[in-house]
């Protein structure tokens, strides 16, 4: 027996109870019919075993990221499948751990932001500038409305532009906006900022899949909205040297995870040398010797 599409209705019902966004829930639904496809068998029947061979399998032409998404997907799947009475037992929760090597930030370079910026379309732009000022997730710029660009009061009083960001998890942040970015948003039509130019989809939003490839496109080869992000928090975090302010401005429940966003100059690391070595007494190796 195969998962049914009914079946995996329910999924998602329990997922949305739960809060997860639809780009969550889209992703994990594929996932799961991708490994049963692959491997030929239906889910209420796969063993730790079958699970593991197909993590196997991939992890030559994978990247570790993809991996641990995959077994996350698998493990809330059987989780779900578990406390619903489909199956007795949690096989995805003996699969074994993907360990995923950190790698170096990638912030955009400013000179290929420039030049984006400079030839990118309005719509585009915006999308460039949210992300790489304001830290937007291409699935908050999805979400993102109008009325989302709302008025503060600023620690002196004076009246700002913010902007009510719906993050993953259906968590909010407020989000300062400078006025050169607000004042587009403010002059469109009420509703979704980017929405659909295709027929019969007057009004409804961008999909983050869409978004990302637009602003992919926009950029060379090789740099994406996430990069974006990673040059909003190496910036941020140089002028600041605030790394809480930068964990609330990109929505990271750990400042762990905004650590690995920002990408430490090396300029920074021989300064730091520089300061170790001033304080470091003078010793005569040859005397040593």
């Amino acid at each position: 027996m195969t998962i049914t599409l009914t079946e995996l209705a329910r999924w998602e019902a329990w997922m949305r109870a739960a809060n997860r966004s639809e780009e969550t829930i889209r992703l994990r639904t594929y996932h799961v019919r991708r490994v049963m496809t692959d491997l030929g068998i239906d889910p209420w029947s796969a063993t730790p075993e079958d699970l593991v061979r197909f993590l196997s399998a991939k992890s030559t032409g994978w990247k570790p990221a993809t991996l641990r998404s995959y077994r996350a997907s698998l493990r809330a799947f059987y989780a779900w499948a578990q406390a619903t009475g489909h199956r007795q037992d949690n096989p995805a929760a003996l699969t074994p751990a993907v360990n995923v090597p950190r790698s170096l930030p990638r912030p955009l370079p400013e000179t290929i932001l420039t030049e984006a910026l400079r030839a990118a379309d309005v719509r585009v732009r915006l999308m460039l500038l949210l992300s790489s000022v304001c830290g937007l997730r291409r699935g908050e710029l999805a979400r993102l409305r109008r009325e989302d660009v709302v008025e503060d009061l600023d620690e002196t009083g004076a009246r700002r532009h913010v902007l009510l960001v719906r993050g993953k998890g259906g968590k909010e942040r407020m989000v300062p906006v400078p006025t050169s970015i607000a004042g587009p948003i403010l002059r469109g039509p009420a509703g979704y900022v980017f929405t659909s130019e295709a027929w019969g989809m007057a009004g409804r939003p961008l999909t983050p899949a869409h978004i990302g490839r637009l602003v992919s496109a926009a950029l060379p080869d090789g740099w994406t909205c996430h990069t974006l992000r990673h040059r909003c928090a190496t910036v941020a975090l140089e002028i600041t040297k605030d790394l809480r302010a930068v964990q609330e401005l990109l929505g990271h429940a750990k400042p762990e995870t905004t650590a690995i966003y920002t990408l430490v100059r090396v300029n920074r690391i021989r300064a730091a040398v520089a300061a170790t070595s001033s304080m470091t007494p003078t010793v005569d190796y040859d005397e040593v010797a």
